[in-house]
């Protein structure tokens, strides 16, 4: 298979442009967040991650028969059409039909697996299971021929065939009743996606070095914004499915916002430990009265027709919006000022709202489009934050420099404990980080 030489350098730029404007970056050119490389790893970790959380949801829409599982199921089919660009700016046309046949395939595979379980075909699951089987088999000898051995069929098989293992476990843990299985195996399968991308894009650039003009996508740079992305994205992802989940009065509900607790628990650890249990305990409280609890009575609000509690909720939010600006304005000393916090958290629950309140008028479609953009603003935020960091302090990102760990959440990547310098850096950057954003939307390809 052929390389194609008209590779645009900044994959990211070429797919899901314009990326996060970064006030912070005025040397953009230069930014150790925003090389080549990282930027084909920061795309990868977005639609590599948004394929297994749209890949579990679609399977369980489809089980509980609800309405929204063909626009779920058409989602999860367009998060394979937008990895199509990447792969044909790399491998051609040729290969990106190629690619698009082999993962489109898995897709409808497990849909097939899914409808049989439904069924309680034994027969239809075991070949289901088969054809899923022979697609990481497929898609691992795909890959080791795309890179010129660069990424072994050997090693693509073992990590696709651990994904494969965790879409099933966390489906087949929801079928039996065993939430806290499906939840924590959710956790960690979103994670595994980064750990997917970070290896894939190592191969491609090993194979491709002047392409990526000599960077490298695994640099203690790139692992911050990895990781950063990979917190921001689930938090994202639970509060829209805990709203569902709510409203429908549904029995994993209380899992689904366990899950969502122990993503905050994670947000907590990082302020406390710059702040002291004291600021933890603080950010805790705006967090979860003003926000999470809001979203909740918000849902049930609508669930009651009462407007006048929606109106309520509404006015919670809106006061959750202004406390956590003036907490980040505070914390910060005034670099981040409150009213771009506050815009920016507006932002956020325009997009988990709109996600939520079009799906309960009976507009899927319109529900998953908003998601897909929700979803893909978080990786936006989890460059920034980077950005402002790495440029704030290049001296800690230098070749030979040991970078400060991250924080221990139980998430992927590079994460492995935590400094009170790390979390300050962010902080201090979030201001030059999020100037710029407003008004900046990622577009998706067309299927």
């Amino acid at each position: 298979m052929k390389i194609k030489k008209a590779l645009i350098p900044v994959l990211g730029a070429s797919l899901i442009a314009p990326s996060f404007v970064q006030g912070a970056q005025a040397q953009e050119s230069t930014s150790q967040v925003t090389t080549p490389a990282v930027e084909l790893r920061g795309t990868l970790d977005h639609l590599l991650s948004e394929h297994f959380a749209l890949a579990v949801l679609s399977m369980q829409k489809q089980y509980d028969g609800d309405d929204g599982a063909e626009a779920a199921q058409e989602a999860l089919m367009q998060n394979a059409a937008d990895m199509k660009p990447a792969i044909a700016s790399l491998y051609g046309d040729e290969g990106a039909e190629e690619f698009d046949r082999i993962f489109s395939g898995h897709n409808e595979y497990t849909a097939d697996y899914v409808q049989a379980v439904k069924d309680g075909d034994t027969e239809a699951q075991e070949e289901a299971s088969k054809m899923i089987d022979g697609f990481y088999v497929e898609f691992g000898e795909f890959l080791e021929g795309a890179t010129e051995g660069a990424l072994p069929s050997d090693a693509a098989i073992e990590v696709l065939d651990i994904h494969e293992q965790q879409v099933e476990d966390a489906f087949n843990a929801y079928v039996e009743g065993d939430y806290e299985t499906a939840y924590m195996t959710y956790r960690e399968g979103l994670s595994h996606m980064f750990d997917i991308s970070a290896a894939l894009s190592n191969a491609i650039v090993e194979q491709n070095p002047d392409m990526f003009e000599g960077t490298t996508p695994l640099t203690d740079a790139g692992n911050l914004r990895s990781d950063l992305s990979n917190l921001v994205a689930e938090h994202f992802a639970l509060a829209t499915l805990s709203m569902s989940k709510e409203f429908k009065d549904s029995e994993d509900f209380d899992f689904v916002s366990w899950a969502e607790d122990e993503n905050t628990a994670d947000l907590k650890a990082t302020i406390a430990s710059v702040y002291g249990d004291e600021g933890g305990e603080q950010f805790e409280q705006i967090w979860q009265g003003n926000h999470i609890l809001a979203q909740s009575e918000y849902v049930n609000a609508v669930k009651n027709e009462d407007e006048e509690a929606k109106e309520a909720a509404k006015s919670k939010l809106s006061t959750f919006a202004d406390e956590f600006g003036m907490f980040l304005d505070t914390a910060t000393e005034g670099i981040l000022p409150a009213a771009d916090a506050t815009e920016l958290v507006n932002m956020h629950e325009d997009q988990v709202f709109t996600t939520f309140d079009r799906y309960i008028d009976g507009d899927y479609a319109g529900s998953f489009e908003t998601f897909l953009e929700g979803y893909a603003f978080t990786f936006d935020i989890g460059s920034g934050l980077a950005g402002a960091i790495v440029e704030q302090n290049p001296e800690m990102f230098e070749e030979e420099a040991a970078m400060p760990d991250m924080p221990q959440t139980g998430m992927g990547g590079s994460q492995q404990g935590v400094s009170l310098q790390w979390m300050a850096w962010i902080l201090a950057g979030a201001t030059v980080a999020f100037t710029g954003y407003f008004g900046v939307r990622k577009f998706r390809t067309n299927a």
